[in-house]
């Protein structure tokens, strides 16, 4: 008996399951139901409709043909909503996994929340013919070469797997690779910039000592060592975190920063990095396996590393010759040798030296773009050192240096490659390999010019670097205005040479990543790193 002020339930009235897991071996096919409105129990008449939820409106079929009449002048077409044709073999092949599971379906719904519509689709043994159809297509696609992107389709920048296929960009470097009669097949098409130019998330570095990163409700909460609130930073806005130093991160704070896909990276006072906790994001096997197999052609491998080589010297140079009015010309031009020889190099080895000989006359006028004076005398007496770093300035570049790497791992993650299989730099254990590849055309402009801002505007001065026998490091306040200047640099926006869009560093780090996965996988015929004027 129902107790007192209380219904019975009604069992001809259906009850509405949410989120119905269904699975077929037979058919090789799992799905997860929006809803289900099921009546009964399964083999033995048990009725069940699935209904499937959609954001937006049902396509439109005219109900007046020429055949049927015709319209007066201005008179509106007249027209019924019809299911999409993706979204009626969606119910379809929802419609049978639910027979298959004992219940009858005699109809599915679809509800269009833009037009608040409802549809009601008969299942019938056209639809079931339809469905099974294209889930035999789906397959056979599934087990064959991957497609190529789409060409200038409308829908692709509304698709939320743009950036993982770059439609126009990777068709940009397909046409460029060729040429008609001496000429670029693709002189007057440039990709449009489907991605937002930069992201406006909170990238975090925490690095007081005894602070310790907990949670509090939506948000990350820093609390000092005595227990007292030092900040909350809303974890629905967090795009990274850094942990410098002598910091605490709970267990519950590292499942939420799980949960929510936020990397989070480990490093020294010194700048040095020490782990990376990435979450498991879904991974392309078919993408690390392309990559592997690129690895081992030192073909391809001296094609890339030449490509990362020639594209860094180009843009040492421009900033020396932004920066640094009183350079040598013939330092100048020495750099443009080293650039072609870099793009020509006939093996590796060939190709570091290219590189090292860019280096020193990089270095050897850096001196030259630093305004201040104690940190010009210092670093041109010393020269590029790191181990340990004998001046504020060399202190300075290897924890940007550290910064850049934590960025480009975190960008290679995200395109599903592996960081530590490299091209250019050898694949050792522990060892980003790829995302030094990745970070070598970057390191003028990203970790270079934010040291150079940091001296040229004042921004750091003596007291923010501690001397100690074991060489230069960084306090926590010089720390700081190192991270405020990286996060400005990061969200500048920078026009790519090639697809003539504007970017910021952050997200042209992901695109490269991208694009380097598109020519891992032989979907793109060549790559073009980033260079300035």
């Amino acid at each position: 008996m129902p107790t007192p002020g209380t219904l019975a339930p009604d069992p001809d009235r259906p009850r509405t399951v949410r989120s119905l897991a269904l699975a077929s071996h037979t058919l090789a096919l799992t799905a997860t139901l929006d809803l289900a409105e099921i009546t009964g129990q399964p083999f033995a008449g048990g009725v069940a409709v699935p209904v499937e939820y959609r954001k937006g409106r049902p396509c439109l079929l005219d109900l007046v043909s020429d055949t049927d009449a015709e319209l007066e002048p201005g008179q509106p077409t007249l027209a019924r909503a019809a299911p999409w044709p993706t979204d009626r073999v969606q119910v379809g092949l929802q419609a049978i996994l639910l027979e298959e599971a004992g219940y009858t379906v005699p109809h599915a719904v679809l509800y269009y929340a833009q037009t608040r519509t409802r549809l009601t689709i008969p299942v019938d043994d056209a639809l079931r013919a339809d469905a099974l159809a294209e889930l035999d297509a789906a397959i056979r696609t599934a087990a064959g070469p991957r497609p190529l992107p789409l060409v200038d389709d409308p829908k692709c920048p509304r698709c939320s797997l743009q950036p993982i296929c770059l439609p126009d960009e990777i068709n940009h470097q397909r046409r460029a690779a060729l040429t008609i009669e001496g000429r670029s097949a693709d002189d007057t098409i440039s990709p449009r910039r489907i991605w937002p130019p930069r992201d406006d998330g909170i990238h975090a570095a925490v690095q007081a000592e005894g602070v310790r990163i907990g949670v509090r409700g939506a948000a990350l909460r820093l609390t000092d060592r005595d227990g007292a609130p030092v900040r909350d930073i809303p974890i629905a806005s967090l795009e990274s975190l850094a942990v410098v130093g002598s910091v605490q991160l709970s267990t519950q704070a590292l499942h939420v920063l799980a949960d929510h896909a936020v990397p989070v990276v480990f490093m020294t006072a010194a700048g040095r990095c020490v782990a990376w906790i990435d979450p498991p994001t879904p991974t392309s096997a078919l993408t690390r396996a392309a990559q592997a197999v690129r690895c081992a052609h030192p073909p391809a491998r001296l094609e890339l590393a030449r490509t990362i080589i020639a594209a860094k010297i180009t843009n040492q140079r421009t900033l020396l010759m932004r920066n640094a009015p009183d350079t040598r010309p013939a330092d100048l031009s020495e750099l443009t040798r080293c650039v072609k020889a870099a793009e020509h190099a006939a093996s590796i080895d060939e190709l570091l030296g290219h590189e090292g000989q860019a280096a020193a006359v990089y270095f050897g006028s850096f001196h030259l773009m630093l305004r201040d004076e104690a940190a010009r005398a210092a670093f041109s007496a010393n020269g590029r050192k790191r181990r340990p770093p004998p001046d504020p300035v060399n202190a300075a570049l290897s924890f940007a240096y550290a910064l850049l790497t934590h960025e480009c791992v975190s960008a290679l993650r995200t395109a599903s490659l592996e960081p530590t299989l490299g091209f250019l730099h050898a694949t050792r254990p522990g060892k980003p390999a790829l995302a030094l590849d990745l970070m070598e055309p970057f390191r003028p402009l990203i970790a270079d010019s934010v040291v150079l801002a940091l001296f040229n505007r004042a921004e750091v001065g003596p007291g923010h670097f501690l001397h100690t026998a074991a060489g230069c490091a960084l306090t926590d306040h010089g720390r700081r205005a190192l991270f405020n200047a990286w996060g400005r640099r990061m969200a500048t926006e920078i026009t790519h040479p090639v697809f003539d869009y504007r970017l910021a560093y952050r997200r042209m780090l992901m695109l490269h990543a991208r694009l380097i996965a598109a020519w891992c996988c032989g979907e793109a015929p060549t790559l073009a790193f980033l260079t300035t004027r």
